[in-house]
């Protein structure tokens, strides 16, 4: 059984660095290897700047795969990730290509490492129940059924409030319980090795901040204005940080400086939220963790190599 890297770490820590580094490491040790994206925005067309996307020069000579295959107008679900993310996987393990996955949305990292998280469907009356209420209702509702959730889940989070309303009215069961039992399963793919990247609190605030100002710099906000104007932002693709905030100032809520500055919040918070998830992976059977403070992505990159298959190291 060749064992391969699922790669998680918090935002703006160096994720795609490492994953081409890597890819670039097994090329030199004669080894195929390509990369498998798990991000819910980068798959959609024209959505470059504020998701992070690798550039072409970044992607050169190096396979990459599930970026770029929607339009923004359109919905992307998990699950239609993972009908294409499984087969692919299965195939470069077939042709003995090192397959590279490369997390930037939790989700489909656990949803493919363990399954998808399954909570039951709410009765047609709870479903109007809650979709009848105002969002300041709701919020205060959550706040007393599931304290967690309404501290994990933004105010202006309609869906993600919607859903835990409605499981917990369902089952009686804050879905932040539920979840909790999702997330103690192990893995039922003993061969995809969670690779994460340490950083600490302090460093990673500075790398978010000093990331969204380069994204300024790049051009974000002509890029959300361009597809903003043209009507290609749907539902999903708005709620991307950095797109919903420069829509914000577009429409004239805020000043473009108050937007840049909501970004950085959110960017820092998401960060947070990760490491926070992070932790909650540590104890899984296998997985290689790494302090990335101060390391080059192509030293993480060997020692990751180094650790996952001892013998291509030895032999290079």
């Amino acid at each position: 059984m060749k064992r391969y890297p699922v790669i998680v770490g918090p935002t703006a820590g160096g994720k795609t660095a490492l994953a081409i580094s890597l890819a670039r490491v097994y090329h030199a040790a004669g080894r195929a290897a390509e990369i498998v994206t798990a991000d819910a925005f980068q798959i959609y067309r024209g959505m470059d700047i504020g998701t992070a996307k690798p550039t072409s020069e970044e992607q050169a000579g190096i396979p990459h795969h599930l970026i770029d295959l929607v339009d923004p107008t359109e919905r992307f679900t998990v699950h239609d990730w993972l009908a294409i993310a499984e087969p692919m996987i299965a195939d470069m393990l077939a042709r003995g290509t090192v397959p590279i996955m490369v997390g930037g949305t939790n989700l489909y990292i656990k949803s493919f490492l363990d399954g998808m998280f399954s909570a039951p469907e709410p009765a047609e009356e709870v479903r109007q129940r809650v979709r009848g209420m105002e969002q300041d209702e709701r919020r205060r509702l959550l706040a007393t059924a599931d304290p967690a959730a309404h501290e994990r889940i933004h105010s202006s989070d309609i869906r993600r409030t919607v859903r835990a309303l409605e499981v917990y009215l369902q089952t009686g069961t804050p879905i932040t319980e539920l979840q909790k039992q999702w997330e103690s399963e192990q893995t039922h793919r003993p061969e995809a090795v969670l690779v994460g990247l340490d950083w600490d609190a302090e460093t990673i605030k500075s790398r978010a901040n000093r990331r969204v100002k380069a994204m300024v710099e790049q051009g974000l906000a002509d890029e959300v204005r361009g597809l903003w104007e043209q009507n290609l932002l749907g539902d999903q693709a708005s709620q991307a940080i950095g797109y919903k905030q420069l829509i914000a100032h577009f429409e004239r809520a805020c000043s473009l400086d108050e937007a840049v500055e909501r970004v950085k919040i959110e960017t820092r918070r998401l960060a947070k939220n990760q490491r926070t998830w992070l932790r909650r992976l540590r104890p899984r059977d296998g997985s290689i963790w790494m302090r990335a403070d101060g390391q080059r992505p192509v030293d993480l990159a060997r020692e990751a190599m180094g650790r996952l298959e001892p013998g291509l190291s030895d032999a290079k």
